[in-house]
């Protein structure tokens, strides 16, 4: 058995279990990378957007779920600029969490989370009160590694998970590849227009290899079909084909790509900017997940 295979059976075993059912409505959206609104932060020319989109499923009354990576922790080595550049959405946040349908992920740069002392260690480094209701209320999120979503009167389950599970050295070496990034390629990237070699997204090879990993295992436990993130590249699988889906990442040129469950039925869709308004398209399904 292999390392990565180890790592994603552990993932599995650790899932929080959830019911969902016909009635459910659920949006997946991963890889924000919000970082400090700077000309070095990928997600600031989506945020109109992802704000947009994330108001609408607010109102639709939506269940969010982050699959990880939702802030940039690697490049930014405190959380304080990142909460002041982005105060609206961790507001609206805020009020998905408030009507408990709110649930995220930790991915590999934003792994810190996975420890409640760090967290609390951050927080409360920017908020000065550290009774302040506030920040009870925003930070008192439950940050996971995966959940296991049960479909009621059915044997079917979907997981969960950022997908640097299947990436070996962005889940065992992270604080090394952190290392890297915010000292190495970060620079090199902003002088020189270096790509980080340790990214799957700016990585061809290794976004293969870890969707090649995801599909072993899936293959190798009984077709369990996965939603991930990590390597950026949205994927939707045709009926038949390994049930492996990527909801690509919110910092895709003048778009950003998620993935909606309602009525069972799983879809790939779009946001983007047209005239100036915010419009959403269907890029692949609807397909009945019971299907798969």
């Amino acid at each position: 058995m292999s390392i990565t295979d180890k790592i994603l059976n552990n993932a599995f075993k650790r899932a929080e279990s959830l019911c969902i059912n016909k009635d459910s409505k659920l949006i997946f959206f991963s890889d924000m990378h919000k970082g400090d609104n700077s000309y070095a932060d990928d997600f600031a020319h989506n945020m109109k957007i992802y704000e947009d989109a994330l108001l609408y499923y607010y109102q639709a009354d939506f269940t969010y779920f982050e699959l990880g990576d939702g802030v940039e922790l690697w490049e930014n080595s405190s959380f304080a600029p990142i909460y002041k550049a982005y105060k609206s959405i961790f507001d609206l946040q805020l009020r998905f969490h408030k009507n408990n349908r709110l649930h995220i992920l930790w991915g590999n740069h934003d792994m810190v989370f996975k420890d409640k002392n760090v967290v609390e260690k951050m927080l409360n480094k920017f908020f000065v009160d550290k009774q302040s209701k506030d920040k009870k209320l925003l930070f008192d999120v439950d940050f996971k590694e995966s959940i296991l979503l049960e479909i009621e009167e059915t044997d079917k389950s979907i997981l969960l998970i950022h997908g640097h599970q299947a990436d070996f050295m962005n889940y065992v070496f992270w604080k090394f590849n952190r290392f890297l990034v915010r000292y190495l390629w970060m620079p090199l990237q902003k002088t020189f227009a270096i790509k980080d070699p340790t990214s799957p997204a700016k990585n061809f090879k290794s976004s293969i290899r870890v969707e090649r990993n995801l599909k072993n295992w899936i293959t190798k436990n009984n077709n369990q079909i996965i939603i991930a993130g990590h390597t950026h590249r949205p994927h939707f699988p045709n009926l038949g084909e390994i049930p492996y889906f990527n909801d690509g990442s919110c910092v895709h040129p003048k778009s950003i790509i998620g993935i909606e469950i309602k009525n069972l039925e799983i879809s790939l869709v779009k946001w983007q900017l047209k005239n100036n308004i915010t419009t959403k398209e269907v890029i692949a399904g609807p397909k009945n997940i019971l299907l798969y």
